[in-house]
């Protein structure tokens, strides 16, 4: 590997620029002036990736990539509208800069890796062309190798992985997915596209729609049951995104495949918080665009499985969990299970105000759906926790007209629960005093 020159000055992370012949109180060697053209007209430092922009003025690479992230598209120097965000590596004047920290050969001068020069998007056109090509041959060496290449660009820097993002390899990788999809022998390199694409989201329309073909969903699905827990995570990312396309043939090819016991045991397996994440959203995806298959889950056991998350889960993880119970309980059969388990109502008050503003509605929104397809018992056990004052508390803070109302609905039926319970619950708390807010 090539090296070009960084400078250290001792004590100090401010360069000091003095006349050759001065001599710092702090050590024993000159202080060193950097030549003005191997200065960079931004940050005024020595240049360690010089790189010439559109209007012919170099920079160092980092401090203008930094000044066009900011919003300008103007070149510093001149105030020139640039014509192309383009940077072209000026190796004459890194080879010039490298001659120049040779000849100093000052011990305040360290060698520093000569930077890779980042993906460009025409090299990234060309690597699509290629993959593109190899897939309709079906030539999986070749495109395995493409992949390979691919894989080690993104690892190189941050900036090239937005390249690739950016250029329309995500769409060609779907291509290549569903070409190769149906052969069992090459479950190795669709890993490795699946692998690869969860990074690339979002996909878009066209990708999403491809991978959601018949052929291809099958093949996601089965490795969904893969001995690789990362395999299993990346699978399951990837369908919770073609699931939210909410088109009716994708969901006829999850319940054929099998992949509602797939996801409630990737959530028991406790792979990684990721992918108990991506089941969650799945099955609420699932259990609202097809209510039927909510009985599939059901007898598997969601509810208890999904009570369990809500109780040992991190935030994020909790307001997906409450998400589901949500969606389950837009069935009759879904609210009777739910009702069965003690822990819910507990919980759900709980939850209230303290995971988040989603989880909140999805907690007002099971406590009411449990109250008034039950009998007065579960709203008499939802005053008991409390669920009266976070209720109050809910319309102060506001989540939403839907959310409001259900709040007001609830305090209503509570209200008159309490009337009931006078002698559990102090009188002087009346439903008039919520006319007022309301």
């Amino acid at each position: 590997m090539g090296f070009t020159w960084g400078m250290r000055l001792r004590g100090s992370s401010k360069k000091k620029i003095a006349p050759v012949t001065s001599w710092s109180e702090s050590t024993s060697e000159p202080e060193i002036t950097i030549p003005p053209e191997f200065q960079c007209p931004i940050s005024i430092d020595l240049m360690k990736d010089p790189v010439i922009i559109s209007t012919g003025i170099t920079y160092d690479r980092t401090s203008i990539e930094k000044w066009i992230d900011s919003g300008n598209n103007t070149c510093p120097v001149t105030n020139t509208v640039l014509t192309t965000f383009d940077q072209i590596p000026n190796h004459t004047i890194r080879k010039m800069i490298q001659g120049w920290c040779v000849e100093i050969g000052s011990s305040l001068i360290d060698r520093i890796p000569t930077p890779r020069v980042p993906l460009m998007p025409c090299e990234v056109y060309e690597i699509c062309r290629k993959l593109s090509s190899a897939t309709r041959r079906g030539d999986h060496e070749k495109c395995e190798e493409i992949i390979w290449r691919i894989k080690k660009l993104e690892k190189e820097s941050e900036k090239n992985r937005k390249c690739i993002v950016e250029n329309g390899v995500a769409l060609v990788l779907c291509d290549c997915f569903e070409k190769f999809s149906g052969d069992e022998k090459l479950t190795s390199i669709l890993g490795k596209i699946l692998s690869m694409l969860t990074w690339m989201i979002p996909i878009g329309w066209e990708g999403l729609t491809t991978l959601a073909s018949a052929s291809s969903f099958r093949c996601i699905a089965g490795f969904l049951s893969s001995k690789d827990d990362t395999v299993r995570e990346n699978a399951a990312f990837l369908l919770k995104e073609i699931l939210s396309l909410e088109e009716t043939q994708v969901h006829a090819f999850a319940e054929e495949n099998g992949v509602a016991a797939a996801f409630v045991k990737l959530i028991r397996d406790s792979v990684s918080s990721s992918a108990t994440k991506s089941s969650l959203v799945a099955i609420s995806q699932m259990v609202l665009h097809k209510p039927k298959i909510a009985s599939e889950f059901l007898e598997i056991g969601l509810v208890n499985q999904t009570v369990e998350t809500i109780i040992d889960g991190e935030n994020s993880v909790c307001e997906k969990a409450l998400a589901v119970l949500d969606a389950v309980c837009e069935t009759g059969e879904g609210i009777e299970e739910v009702r069965k388990n003690a822990l819910v109502m507990p919980l759900l008050v709980k939850k209230i105000l303290k995971v988040s503003e989603q989880a909140t509605r999805s907690s007002v929104s099971v406590i009411l759906k449990l109250c008034k397809t039950g009998n007065e018992s579960k709203v008499e056990e939802a005053v008991h926790l409390g669920a009266f004052q976070k209720m109050f508390l809910v319309l102060q803070v506001g989540y939403g007209e839907e959310t409001k109302e259900k709040a007001t609905e609830l305090l209503k039926m509570m209200n008159t629960q309490m009337k009931l319970m006078s002698d559990d619950v102090d009188s002087s708390v009346h439903f008039k005093y919520l006319e007022k807010p309301f």
